[in-house]
């Protein structure tokens, strides 16, 4: 077994992503991919510590953007490795300026990393500790949202959204709620050559009709009571960018033929106006009902749904991609679940319990219990919680309880338990590094910190051997 290696690529090429995945996942190297330069720094600076770091500089992805100063002083130069194609030599004075000596030509190749790998291994500097079979993609999405994919299903809802993204037409997106439907929809937004434009997300379920249509399409001055001057709607603010209607199966019929009218022709009139206004939006959809049980019942237009389900995502539900459960939970944590509490040393056991609980809320809840987890700061009362929550399940359907029970003898392995347990090490190592640094290693006031015993913290720092 080779000792696992972080690669963190910067690449917006699925051709290299896939690569990277495909030829060293299975042999234990950890890879992390992500689309940009800032992206890349945004990891480093919560505590990722790759080994090399691939730079994609293709002709499409902006040299001066790829060799962001912020991310090249954060790593090692004879760490980093330029990927470009032939006829663009327009990273060359940016490998200069910054001392990168190692380059491949496109298309990457296995012989390239296997060159690049055997470099590392021969180097003085001792990889640092890593935990294997963690291979995912991480990418922001801004105001502390992001998408994370490590399951062999959201890896390929990822290829296929980028697929789709630059494809000006609408999409479906299905999945329950609480999946991440609406970070489906941003990031077909983000890869779309609408980008630079806006991204209005407008939830049909949480208004009546007069209220959604309003809301939609806009009004004019005198429309109704109260309307003193004219106000545009979402689909006029959203000109030249992006719509999500969010749980469209909600729309009342009246809704659904005007949003039919606005899909084949792009023009809709206010409310209490007579003037057809045209506009040009990207509309993508999202709902969590059965949309063909809505059209055999006639609560969802056939026609509509024909025109919205041209190309169609579906997220899978949390409990079908459980190995991404520590992860998501370490990401939510580290970020402080946006900015609430500061984060904790999360125990073996929460991490294990989360794998057993089926999360009908999905990513909704599971962002919930970390909040609470981080204000109330109680882990064996977030442990106590999470194994009431599945016993609870098993009592109240047998049949899944014992689909979990089965499926825990697969998915939760010695190794699935090793890997957990690498997680809490590597987070717990990090965040007490971050605080000891933090206090000038003050002993005392990073215990007040890290709201820990100071004989905690003189166990921790012994037993992950750390010095000052």
């Amino acid at each position: 077994m080779v000792d696992a290696v972080r690669i963190l690529a910067i690449s917006g090429d699925m051709e290299v992503v896939n690569l990277v995945y495909r030829s060293l996942s299975p042999r234990g190297y950890q890879t992390i991919c992500v689309p940009s330069a800032r992206d890349a720094i945004q990891l480093l600076n919560r505590g990722v510590q790759p080994d090399f770091v691939l730079l994609d500089a293709g002709k499409d992805h902006g040299s001066e953007g790829i060799f962001d100063s912020s991310l090249m002083n954060l790593i090692p130069s004879h760490q980093f490795c330029i990927l470009a194609d032939r006829e663009n030599k327009t990273w060359q004075d940016f490998a200069a300026k910054w001392k990168i000596a190692t380059v491949f030509n496109k298309p990457l190749t296995m012989h390239d990393l296997e060159k690049l790998l055997h470099q590392e291994a021969s180097a003085d500097t001792p990889f640092p500790a890593s935990s294997p079979d963690r291979n995912y993609h991480l990418e922001e999405l801004g105001n502390n949202r992001f998408f994370l994919a490590a399951s062999p299903s959201m890896m390929q809802l990822y290829r296929d959204i980028r697929v789709l993204a630059p494809i000006d037409i609408p999409v479906l997106i299905l999945g329950e709620s609480g999946v991440g439907k609406e970070i489906v929809a941003m990031l077909l937004h983000k890869y779309h050559a609408r980008s630079e434009n806006r991204f209005l997300n407008v939830n049909c379920a949480a208004l009546p009709t007069e209220l959604l249509e309003s809301e939609l399409f806009g009004y004019e001055a005198g429309a109704f009571t109260g309307a003193m001057k004219s106000k545009p709607g979402k689909f006029e603010l959203a000109n030249k960018g992006t719509i999500l209607l969010d749980e469209i199966g909600e729309m009342s019929p009246q809704m659904q033929a005007k949003l039919l009218h606005v899909l084949q022709d792009g023009s809709f009139c206010r409310l209490g106006g007579r003037a057809s206004t045209q506009v040009d939006v990207r509309i993508l959809a999202a709902t969590n009902i059965d949309m063909q049980t809505a059209i055999a019942e006639k609560r969802f237009r056939e026609d509509l749904y024909y025109r919205l389900n041209t190309l169609t995502l579906v997220v899978p539900p949390l409990r079908e991609r459980r190995e991404e459960i520590p992860l998501l939970i370490e990401e939510l944590n580290r970020r402080g679940a946006a900015g609430v509490a500061q984060p904790l040393l999360l125990s073996d056991r929460i991490f294990e319990a989360s794998m057993q609980y089926l999360w009908p809320g999905n990513l909704r809840e599971l962002r919930n219990f970390v909040i609470r987890t981080l204000i109330l700061r109680d882990q064996e009362a977030a442990y106590a919680y999470l194994q009431n929550k599945t016993q609870v399940q098993k009592d109240e359907v047998p049949s899944v309880a014992g689909e979990v029970k089965a499926e825990k003898k697969d998915t939760m392995p010695a190794g699935m338990k090793n890997a957990i347990s690498e997680i809490k090490n590597q987070t717990e190592i990090r965040m007490l590094q971050d605080a000891l640094s933090a206090s000038g290693w003050n002993r005392r006031k990073a215990a007040m910190n890290l709201n820990i015993s100071y004989r905690s913290l003189l166990y921790k720092i012994q037993q992950h051997g750390l010095s000052a």
